[in-house]
């Protein structure tokens, strides 16, 4: 069964591209070949190999994969810290810092900001707290929250969420999109399945079954609880998400090592109005490449 990469409207740009997909082959032979069933447990079902190619791409030896990927993806260095004596190992590379004022805040703090440079897709209307992708899978508030949420779901059925894709190419760190405090964080145990398109039209519930970290927050321009779920996926060494309780509108908080991943965020009802051509082109199943801090939104309240 032969896939096309994805594709995705650059907002910047206002123009459809095709993604690069790192590891493209490898991907299709897990996902499509006939021998599919052979290596999706061993690749996706446990975190064996993911943290093997974690703990290579700790290493000095990893740092020779560097130059190859940033010519593959056409990563912009321009904007990126990089230390005097350069890299010291793929995974210092991957999760990069930016440059200060690279990702400037809206003055207008009434506007909603994307947590992450990504790939994003938004639900205005979740009812029952269902979400339903237009090539994907239906996964649910509780699904996503697990039975350590179990408390919040009530709050959030009825409200919205966004989907914040990352791929390899992207700054791999993730912000809070206002100020406010932490309620409550856990962790959940799960699969290692990629983020990409590929897997979620082949009936994969990735987001609701893969390793994730669920941070319930009190945002301040939100009048109940906000969630945000940073999702694993395949060949992320790990999850680092930042301790702490209280945090400001564009903090980091937290990045992934290497992997394509996810950032889901859940808003109660009648909190956030999202800008309408990101409501447009997700209805069309259509992602859009937006940059962390830019603009795509309006809190409610």
């Amino acid at each position: 069964m032969q896939q096309e990469s994805p594709v995705y409207f650059d907002r910047a740009s206002g123009e459809l591209r095709q993604e690069t997909v790192l590891g493209d082959k490898w991907l299709r032979l897990a996902y499509c070949s006939p021998i599919r069933g052979l290596l999706q447990w061993p690749l996706f079902g446990c975190a064996a190999f993911s943290r093997l190619m974690g703990w290579y791409l700790n290493t000095r030896a990893s740092s020779k994969k560097i130059a190859p990927t940033i010519q593959q993806l056409k990563i912009p260095m321009d904007e990126a810290v990089v230390p005097p004596g350069g890299f010291q190992c793929f995974n210092d590379f991957f999760a990069r810092p930016l440059k200060p004022g690279a990702r400037p805040l809206p003055e207008d703090e009434s506007r909603l900001i994307s947590p992450a440079d990504c790939r994003l897709t938004v639900f205005p209307d979740i009812p029952a707290g269902v979400a339903i992708p237009v090539k994907g899978v239906p996964f649910s508030v509780t699904e996503l929250l697990g039975n350590e949420g179990a408390q919040f779901v009530r709050q959030l059925a009825g409200g919205s969420l966004m989907v914040c894709r990352l791929c390899p190419a992207d700054y791999h760190r993730y912000h809070f999109p206002d100020a406010g405090t932490t309620l409550k964080y856990w962790k959940l145990r799960g699969k290692y399945h990629s983020v990409n398109p590929l897997a979620l039209s082949l009936g994969f519930k990735v987001f609701a079954e893969n390793l994730r970290t669920v941070r319930m927050m009190k945002l301040s321009h939100a009048e109940a609880p906000c969630a945000m779920i940073a999702v694993g996926a395949f060949g992320v060494a790990s999850i680092h998400d930042q301790p702490g309780d209280r945090f400001a509108r564009g903090d980091e908080a937290g990045f992934f090592t290497f992997g394509g991943s996810t950032v889901i965020m859940v808003f109660p009802p009648q909190a956030v109005h999202f800008d309408d051509d990101l409501v447009e082109h997700s209805a069309a199943g259509i992602e859009t490449l937006v940059k962390v801090n830019s603009a795509i939104g309006t809190w409610v309240h």
